[in-house]
């Protein structure tokens, strides 16, 4: 590392935002104006200083030509990219390097980081890319769950990009460790991501589903907090949200974005809601929910 680094910098910035978002939570804003401006003047300035127009990425620093792997998903998952189209291109920009193995960490030497690619997997899903995402889980994480110096239910710290259990920022190979909660990303991510279901505050209380299930074709997911159970499943044939359905606790308030899908969510008391323009339902009370597709001749019971 070093000048201004991107890494360090997306990281800078999303803790500003975090922090601003506590600060609100808290109805505290006496420096509410300090901090949104030098949010946004390093966002301004990390894409003036480091965006690499002709790759799509961020460079590591002013002084190199270093595309890092850790700097370029943080910049996607801080939000410190400017559109939609520049997550897209670092999105691609990154899956155009996987090697056999999986996604490569240039910034750490000859390396697979199995922790920042979990935050590549996040940056894929981000992009609107959930096949590359699963792509890359499928080619790494499977790699690591299947190959027989693994322990075949673990998942090592970290690897070499020429599939050696070998990691770089390491001189001692024993060292690595074979069962490291870092390289546990997908856990999360998928539920976040492919199943969709997020809080969007404490406990909760507001929440949405918008899954991006790729070439999947059945998830099922689910969660408990301290307000209750939060859970989604469904089936996707040719495109289509088969037998979906969802439950959230009581007294909590949300929103389901399926795009591209036509159809009625209908409640256990027949409480129906027709999905609006881009496949969306908003200010949905919390309780059992059964999504019907538009085609569908008639809706099947469904026992909770």
């Amino acid at each position: 590392m070093g000048g201004h680094n991107i890494e360090a910098n997306s990281l800078l910035y999303y803790v500003l935002n975090q922090g601003l978002s506590l600060a609100a939570v808290l109805n505290d804003t006496s420096a509410r104006n300090k901090w949104t401006t030098k949010a946004k003047s390093i966002k301004t300035a990390a894409n003036q200083r480091l965006r690499d127009h002709t790759t799509g990425l961020f460079r590591d620093n002013e002084t190199t030509t270093l595309y890092p792997q850790d700097g370029n998903v943080w910049a996607v998952k801080s939000n410190l990219t400017q559109s939609l189209s520049q997550i897209r291109q670092i999105s691609q920009s990154l899956r155009n390097r996987w090697g056999k193995y999986g996604a490569p960490a240039p910034e750490a030497g000859r390396t697979i980081s199995p922790f920042i690619s979990g935050f590549e997997l996040q940056a894929h899903y981000i992009a609107g890319n959930p096949n590359s995402a699963l792509e890359l889980l499928r080619l790494e994480w499977g790699f690591m769950m299947d190959d027989p110096r693994m322990t075949n239910s673990t998942f090592i710290e970290g690897y070499s990009s020429d599939g050696s259990l070998h990691y770089e920022p390491y001189t001692n190979d024993p060292r690595v460790s074979h069962s490291h909660g870092w390289s546990s990303g997908p856990t999360s991510i998928l539920m976040n991501y492919a199943a969709g279901l997020r809080l969007k505050s404490a406990a909760g209380a507001t929440w949405s589903i918008a899954p991006q299930p790729g070439d999947l074709t059945f998830v099922d997911a689910g969660f408990v907090t301290n307000l209750g159970a939060f859970a989604v499943a469904f089936e996707v044939r040719n495109g289509t949200y088969q037998h979906l359905r969802f439950s959230t606790p009581i007294g909590t308030i949300g929103d389901i974005v399926l795009p591209g899908s036509n159809g009625t969510l209908i409640s256990p008391n027949g409480v129906k809601v027709a999905l609006g323009a881009g496949g969306v339902a908003s200010g949905l009370a919390g309780g059992n929910w059964t999504f019907v597709p538009r085609s569908s001749a008639r809706t099947k019971r469904v026992n909770w």
